[in-house]
């Protein structure tokens, strides 16, 4: 999972990309970049880190221009290190940078034809690059010795994108001395908003993951990129769009509203706090069905991310909400740090029990989402110690039995707590004294309330269903290979040895004018 933004603006972007960046922070901390336009050259820094620690003064001096894009980085298969953080670039045609926000299914089949038939060479194994490379050569083939490319052309060059990549998309792209295109996958997976803002020189656009980056540099939200949609646009601030894709219909990544997403934002038309209202009134109605006479003297999040679907519980049953956590904002959020050992060291100095508000007391404790189960395991005990009388546990959403292929790097099916097991067997290795889920078809109930669109969604995290239909047991086994524990923790340990500094350079281009 990754955040990306790009900006075509009337004077320098640099402070509200590195802004927009910070706001979208949460939905990676493993690398930032951002590559800005300016006369002629391109202007680049990117480096592995958090936002703040990646761009010092020296660093925004240099990325000037009027247009630019963004992109703060999560590893889906476990991968790190400067050269994989974005934007990436490619030389020809024009000048071309891209930040991807997603994870291609058919990626082996694209780096052979993109050496073999397309002569072209892969640095990284990003998938991004591949994108990257992908759409370079489709312009390419439609703009043969032509100085400025068309919308017409770049939008031809996205639909040839569409016809050859497989999986899950949301793009921001820089030609550069030309303009920025956006699009999303013909499924809409990923999500990808576009605003405007009005000031004194004229219009400026914004293209985001979410509609919180918007808000926070004050853009005004036009509406959701749609499936299978591309909005260019120019560098003197011409907006066009077009459909590219055949087929397209929105099936948007239900873990959006589960976890990932900001509460504030609005995605598909949904908005995301509203959403996670309604997943605590499913929760409240099934523990209504199931135990009638419940003896929960407590609702108590787990922060951060399902304190509102608690609030909500608490108010449906009629039983006092407390904050019984108190969380360390200076560590990062665990379910997207790489490595189960480094996830579980950080659960003890992330969180804090309040005990006069478990002492004596049957608790029910909400999270978002049970994946490995090692962190609320941890949670549980952490409530005892504090003098809980029963410990009771409910997930805001389903069991987590399928990995995720569309670019969220959920564990293998082996670290799956709840792959082939019963709710009564992952109770009883979480250490609960009752364990309670949410049912899919409530969770997709909250989430698509109040939308005119999204009515279905990929849940394949929970129901197994691949809405690309390529994933192959041989893909998952592979998958398997990438992403496993011992593989990750291989893979941390090279980078830190080889690891080498961040990415900062002006790159001249020749003069269109």
């Amino acid at each position: 999972m990754c955040g990306i933004v790009g900006i075509v603006g009337k004077a320098n972007v640099n402070l509200a990309l590195y802004d927009s960046l910070t706001v979208l922070q949460h939905r990676g901390q493993d690398a930032a970049g951002i590559m800005t336009y300016d006369n002629g050259k391109v202007n680049l820094r990117k480096d592995n880190g958090l936002v703040r620690d990646v761009f010092h003064t020296r660093h925004m001096r240099q990325l000037t221009g009027r247009m630019g894009i963004g992109h703060v980085r999560y590893p889906t298969a476990g991968s790190s290190g400067p050269a994989l953080a974005q934007p990436f670039y490619v030389n020809s045609p024009y000048g071309i940078s891209i930040a991807h926000n997603g994870n291609l299914t058919n990626v082996e089949d694209l780096r052979r034809d993109l050496y073999r038939e397309d002569l072209r060479h892969l640095n990284t194994d990003s998938d991004s690059e591949v994108l990257l490379n992908v759409f370079a050569h489709e312009l390419q083939r439609r703009n043969q010795r032509k100085m400025l490319p068309s919308a017409s052309d770049v939008f031809d060059a996205v639909s040839a994108v569409h016809r050859r990549c497989r999986g899950a998309y949301a793009v921001v792209a820089m030609i550069v001395g030309h303009g920025i295109v956006g699009f999303r996958d013909k499924h809409g997976i990923r999500p990808l908003v576009f605003g405007e803002r009005k000031t004194a020189a004229g219009t400026e656009y914004m293209l985001a993951s979410e509609s919180v980056a918007l808000d926070s540099q004050g853009y005004s939200l036009i509406r959701d990129v749609a499936p299978g949609e591309a909005i260019y646009i120019s560098e003197d601030g011409k907006v066009e769009s077009r459909l590219c894709a055949e087929d397209s219909a929105l099936r948007p990544c239900i873990f959006e509203h589960v976890y990932f997403a900001r509460p504030d934002s609005m995605i598909d038309g949904v908005s995301v706090y509203k959403s996670r209202l309604r997943m605590g009134e499913k929760l409240a109605q099934k523990i209504l069905r199931e135990r009638p006479d419940h003896d929960i003297d407590v609702i108590i999040p787990i922060p951060d991310t399902s304190r509102t679907a608690a609030v909500e519980l608490a108010n449906a049953l009629g039983v006092k909400f407390r904050e019984g956590f108190v969380k360390n904002r200076y560590i990062g959020r665990t379910f997207i740090m790489p490595g189960q050992m480094q996830r579980k060291k950080s659960v003890k100095q992330k969180l804090n029990a309040i005990p006069l508000e478990f002492q004596g007391k049957n608790v029910m404790l909400v999270d978002d989402s049970i994946v490995r189960g090692t962190t609320c395991k941890q949670i549980i005990e952490m409530a005892r110690e504090a003098g809980a009388r029963k410990v009771y546990f409910c997930s805001a959403s389903p069991p987590v039995k399928y990995p995720n292929v569309y670019g969220i790097d959920m564990p293998v099916v082996s670290e799956l707590i709840a792959y082939g097991k019963t709710v009564e067997e992952v109770r009883a290795m979480i250490g609960a004294d009752w364990l309670l889920f949410q049912d899919l078809q409530d969770l997709v109930a909250a989430c698509a309330e109040g939308s005119s669109q999204a009515v279905e969604f990929e849940c394949s995290v929970f129901d197994g269903i691949y809405i690309t239909g390529d994933v192959s047991e041989e893909y998952l086994n592979k998958l398997q290979a990438q992403r496993n524990d011992a593989t990750k923790l291989q893979k941390q340990n090279d980078q830190e040895l080889y690891g080498g500094a961040g990415d900062e350079a002006q790159i001249p281009l020749l003069s269109n004018e």
